[in-house]
């Protein structure tokens, strides 16, 4: 946005009624220099994304637009509401975190021409992410794999619940091979290809390393930049990535942590807080446009008029190879978070205590909910069912297999609120007591490999 389209925008608020006291004024500003309702969008990203799995478990209907084609939509159908059971834009809200919290320091203090300590930060830093993500991966892996060989997963893994059935893996036939097993799944967490068989959600653990490792090359090599031209240069980049993202398996990385660093350099200009008078005006419809543009569907997309129309723009419209169950998401994704960058009521909103501790456990909480979903959910939904015959097909063939089917509604609402209760404890226990191991374990390995000279400190890490 030009200084002069933004210098008009501002004349126009201070000569209507609603000129904002010196008071409003002020709570945009401090509201405007706070960071902390990233916190709060990524502990909301991180609850979606459990409930997308519990979708997938046991209300796949939803991930369908419409009941058939030209068919009747049910509620949890429509845009915004299907939301619950739409990981991927969820994901690319914490890529776009990540690439705007692991840039908010190196920016400012680029801005400030403290180029020194901004790179000096950001390479303290990469080494940091890169273990504060490998760690509680790897332990997580540790414990899923361990209850697994008990047997644990196996009422899921028989069970009617389709997301639990197909990530839910066997015994393996001895200690021996299941220590091989084991091995082979933490590999496999940052390959790009195979998946961690006992514990599928860490797919995205990848993307969330490489988005890093961009966001780092990337103000590595344009910090010495003006603000100007440092955004022209991520905007190119962002452009570009469409096209090769795509060819290196790679549908939302690169197009979103550059978002990231785009936002962040916004964040420490001016444009905000002068945009600020404006916001209660473009705010809520550029966030209800992001919704409508997150809710669209990865498959069936001619099935309902809304998404059919998204998906008519996106052969006009899209880049060279976009993909497409990405590519409306990620737009949707990013266009919420700038809102957000925009908007100081929004971010205040973001900044309740509640969603603050969200965001503190969400980390823990997308490592340990398909864990908990596999055993102590699958447990009490189907403790009082029984094994029943079901028909499935394979092309032409059908044959039977048994299953524990989907127990009724009462059993669900009785459940429910005591899983959750079960699980969130155990994510806080895990952020007030085992995050801060992995923090000295880290902190040991810097001492290692950098020496033990004295050091500038790095930037925060982010579990995005």
């Amino acid at each position: 946005m030009s200084s002069t389209t933004v210098g008009l925008l501002t004349s126009y608020a201070e000569k209507t009624r609603w000129t904002p006291t010196q008071a409003s004024k002020d709570a945009n500003r401090k509201a405007l220099q706070d960071s902390s309702w990233a916190d709060g969008l990524r502990g909301i990203a991180a609850v979606f994304v459990m409930f997308s799995h519990m979708t997938l478990a046991f209300a796949r209907y939803i991930v369908r637009p419409a009941d058939g084609e030209h068919g009747p939509s049910q509620w949890m159908q429509r845009p915004i509401l299907r939301l619950v059971g739409q990981g991927p834009a969820w994901v690319a809200c914490f890529i776009i975190l990540s690439g705007f919290v692991n840039s908010l320091k190196p920016i400012k203090l680029a801005r400030q021409g403290n180029i020194e300590t901004a790179i000096s930060n950001l390479a303290v830093s990469a080494f940091r992410r890169s273990f504060r993500l490998f760690l509680p991966a790897a332990a997580a892996t540790i414990i899923s794999w361990f209850i697994c060989q008990f047997g644990a997963y196996e009422i899921a893994k028989n069970s009617d619940a389709y997301w639990l059935q197909i990530t839910s893996p066997g015994i393996s036939p001895s200690w021996g091979q299941a220590i091989i097993d084991l091995l082979y799944a933490i590999r496999n967490t940052w390959l790009y290809n195979p998946e961690n068989p006992y514990d599928q959600p860490q797919w995205a653990l990848m993307y969330l390393l490489q988005g890093s490792m961009f966001v780092f090359m990337a103000l590595l090599a344009t910090i010495n930049l003006t603000p100007r031209f440092r955004v022209m240069t991520m905007m190119i980049c962002w452009f570009w990535s469409w096209n090769w993202g795509i060819r290196i398996g790679d549908p939302m990385v690169g197009v979103s942590c550059f978002v990231g660093i785009m936002l962040s350099e916004l964040n420490n200009s001016e444009y905000p807080l002068r945009l600020s008078p404006l916001s209660p005006f473009f705010a809520p419809p550029m966030a209800l446009l992001a919704l409508v543009l997150m809710s669209f569907p990865s498959e069936f997309q001619p099935w309902a008029q809304w998404s059919n129309f998204l998906l008519e723009w996106f052969h006009r419209v899209s880049p060279e190879n976009a993909e497409l169950s990405r590519f409306w998401p990620t737009i949707g994704a990013q266009l919420l978070c700038l809102t957000v960058v925009l908007s100081p009521h929004i971010r205040r909103g973001l900044s309740h205590p509640w969603l603050l501790w969200l965001g503190k456990v969400s980390f823990p909480l997308y490592l340990l909910h398909g864990s908990f979903m596999r055993s102590l959910l699958s447990w009490l939904l189907f403790a009082r069912e029984h094994l029943v015959e079901f028909e499935e097909h394979n092309g032409d063939q059908s044959y039977i297999v048994m299953k524990y089917p989907l127990p009724g509604y009462t059993t669900f609402i009785i459940v429910m609120p005591v899983f959750f209760v079960i699980l969130f404890t155990a994510t806080h226990v895990w952020a007030m007591k085992v995050e801060p191991q992995f923090g000295l374990i880290t902190k040991k390995a810097e001492d290692l490999m950098f020496g033990k000279q004295e050091r500038p400190p790095a930037l925060p890490v982010r579990h995005d």
